[in-house]
């Protein structure tokens, strides 16, 4: 029993020892050896690797992706004209040189986030103080873009480089602050309600000019209309007489008789029209008081 127990024990500690001796680097990883506090090795390529155990020799890791930083605060920044305006913007870098970057900037990440957003704050801060808010929201955006790139390249690039790759840098929204929003959507909208009555203005005039029109053509027309209806009217009349003219020539004394026969229903059309004539002296009712019918006369 005392045997298999250091059997046992034997294996245990190598175990130990082994687990305490080999380590695996991650291909998203860069794997840092110390020795006694002072860095011995930055491996760089993945596999497994050896070293001494703890406390001779430690390691750590540390990513080697290409990582984003965000924008965290939302203080204004004055432009070339001195207006009050917000930016959001992202960094994207990775960690290039292990040894500098743990040298001059920290062990993790978080701490090259840390220092990285104050130089780009700082950066966009300046660049942005050289423009105009119409500059920064045409074309010369990518001019401003790269101009703060360059310029963070060089503060981690100096005496002490940081050990890290700048790839790109983005601004994604440029705003102003609320209190110079509000009163811009006012000035907006102001300028859209002026536009928007001075459509309807037009419009209403060219209505009343259309109209205007529609109208004269309408009098116009109508007044062709009765030009032509009269004209044919009187053609028609015309006609008419010349027809009446030439039938009550043929016969004068049935002519006589029909036209008092209408002059007798044109007068008593009413019931309650009245008349004080004398029947006998009067000529209106001559062909009444005659008796003869033209007719029968004009058959004898």
């Amino acid at each position: 029993m005392n045997r298999l127990g250091f059997i046992f024990s034997t294996i245990v500690l190598l175990l130990a020892l082994a687990s305490s001796t080999l380590f695996v680097v991650d291909q998203r990883q860069f794997g840092v050896v110390y020795a006694l506090g002072q860095i011995k090795d930055v491996i760089t390529e993945p596999g497994l690797n050896f070293k001494l155990p703890p406390p001779f020799q430690n390691v750590s890791y540390i990513d080697k992706r290409l990582l984003t930083l965000d924008s965290t605060d939302n203080e204004p920044v004055l432009t070339a004209e001195k207006q009050r305006v917000v930016i959001d913007w992202y960094v994207r870098w990775r960690i290039s040189e292990p040894t500098d970057y743990i040298r001059n900037v920290g062990t993790n990440e978080s701490a090259g986030a840390i220092q990285l957003n104050r130089v780009v704050r700082n950066a966009f801060q300046e660049e942005i103080n050289k423009r105009t808010v119409q500059e920064l929201l045409s074309v010369k955006r990518e001019t401003l873009m790269e101009d703060v790139k360059s310029q963070v390249l060089s503060q981690v690039r100096g005496a002490k480089p940081w050990g890290i790759d700048v790839v790109d840098v983005r601004i994604t929204r440029v705003d102003y602050v609320d209190a110079i929003t509000e009163s811009v959507y006012r000035r907006m909208e102001a300028e859209r309600k002026r536009v928007a009555n001075e459509l309807r203005s037009t419009g209403a005039a060219e209505g009343e000019k259309i109209r205007a029109e529609a109208d004269r053509q309408r009098e116009v027309t109508i007044a062709n209309a009765y030009r032509d209806a009269q004209e044919i009217k009187g053609q028609g009349d015309a006609k008419a007489a010349e027809i009446y003219n030439d039938a009550f020539g043929r016969d004068p004394k049935f002519a006589e008789f029909y036209r008092s026969l209408d002059a007798y229903k044109s007068a008593f059309s009413k019931k309650s029209d009245v008349m004080v004539l004398d029947p006998n002296s009067s000529e209106f009712f001559r062909t009444m008081r005659g008796g003869a019918d033209p007719t029968v006369s004009s058959k004898k």
